[in-house]
């Protein structure tokens, strides 16, 4: 095997490490892209939900009953958009 013929090997054996090791990169990274949209999608519903439901009890003087239905309202809405994402998620 000739010096040349060496170096072209050993260069295609690098760019294919190389290739590799950009998947694998950006898999994980979608990853963790994926769990904090989800998370943030939860935490977003039910924090929207109990804001909704704190200025409507100050409004109408219902405490703490308002506060309690949209806490609630928000939890469902929360657990329905993760459910949406993670099935488009896992249809891509």
């Amino acid at each position: 095997m000739s010096k040349d013929q060496f170096k072209n090997r050993l260069q295609i054996a690098k760019n294919k490490l190389l290739k590799r090791n950009l998947d694998n990169t950006n898999e994980k990274n979608s990853s963790i892209g994926a769990a904090f949209k989800l998370s943030t999608e939860l935490v977003a519903a039910v924090a929207v939900g109990t804001i909704i439901g704190f200025i409507l009890d100050k409004t109408f003087g219902t405490k703490p009953w308002l506060i309690l239905i949209f806490f609630f309202i928000g939890v469902v809405a929360g657990i329905t958009n993760v459910i949406k994402s993670a099935k488009n998620m896992q249809n891509k």
